[in-house]
């Protein structure tokens, strides 16, 4: 598939029905942390998903191969990503949908900034300096606000910085699915990379961060492989096919439309509350992002 300049209209759909579907996902993995605990949850997801990525790739006739020179650029992606959702399902488990959302979804910000020193032609240029400071602003604020407990539609300030955290790593898998070892292969091998790697790294780590099962009913184990079989194989190909085709930066951008999807999701199925500072918060990381990915305009000469 050949590079794109620009995004067309057929990526600018597909990029809105990714991001409405990963708002939903926030919701499902509140969800499901009441009956597994989050790190677990996620280790089981990433290893059913290895199954569900192989037969897709036996499917397309792209039998999965893991030559010795991509080991050290695999292990590295997949320990980015594994680290990605550790922290995503921690702290969806200690703050609300909406605080989550807004800040794992500054991530085209960090993205940005990686951009600038590794991803040749995107550097960062006044207009997306003063993007950066305004999501850094709404970012900050999210986090500020948060330092009540994680109950009764609150925010939690370690669930708001594990929050970050994921943010910062999935930046860190966009980046490094740029490069060129990686980016060589395409993005079904990456996933393959990643969910190979993190979940058995995730189901070694989780027995550290409590008791495995919770309150687990049949619907939870039902949504898990959901999990596995559409948003990891299914939406994380195409956001990375998506990564493969149009800037990177660009398929970024719309990445502020899933928290306004995800706080609209909170309010309607958590009742969380939609205060003025996480409004506010969610404006300044939306705003800073599309000025991040806003074309300079080019003054023909005299």
């Amino acid at each position: 598939m050949m590079r794109k300049a620009r995004l067309d209209t057929s990526g600018m759909l597909l990029l809105i029905g990714i991001s409405l579907l990963l708002g939903f996902n926030q919701v499902v993995v509140k969800w499901v942390n009441a009956g597994l605990q989050p790190v677990f949850f996620a280790g089981l997801r990433s290893s059913i998903a290895i199954g569900c990525v192989w037969a897709w790739l036996w499917w397309k006739g792209r039998t999965p191969r893991l030559p010795r020179a991509l080991w050290g650029a695999g292990l590295l992606i997949g320990t980015v990503f594994a680290a990605e959702f550790m922290f995503l399902f921690i702290a969806l488990d200690l703050t609300t949908v909406s605080r989550a959302s807004i800040i794992f979804y500054s991530m085209p910000v960090w993205l940005a900034l990686m951009a600038h020193w590794g991803l040749p032609g995107e550097r960062i240029t006044g207009l997306k300096a003063v993007g950066l400071l305004l999501a850094f602003g709404g970012t900050a604020i999210a986090i500020l606000s948060g330092a009540s407990g994680g109950q009764g539609g609150q925010g939690s300030l370690t669930g708001d910085l594990c929050a970050l955290g994921g943010a910062i790593c999935w930046a860190g898998t966009a980046f490094l699915a740029r490069r060129p070892t990686l980016a060589a292969v395409g993005p079904e091998m990456q996933l393959f990379w990643m969910v190979l790697v993190s979940g058995p790294l995730l189901l070694l780590v989780s027995p550290f961060f409590g008791p495995l099962v919770r309150d687990l009913q049949m619907l939870h184990l039902v949504a898990l492989v959901g999990q596995a079989a559409i948003v990891v194989s299914g939406v994380f190909i195409l956001w990375l096919w998506t990564l493969s085709v149009y800037p990177a930066a660009t398929v970024a951008s719309f990445s502020f439309l899933t928290p306004v999807f995800g706080v609209a999701l909170g309010i309607a199925i958590y009742g969380e509350p939609l205060t003025g500072r996480i409004a506010l918060a969610g404006a300044l990381v939306a705003g800073g992002i599309i000025l991040i990915n806003r074309k300079a305009r080019v003054v023909a000469p005299d």
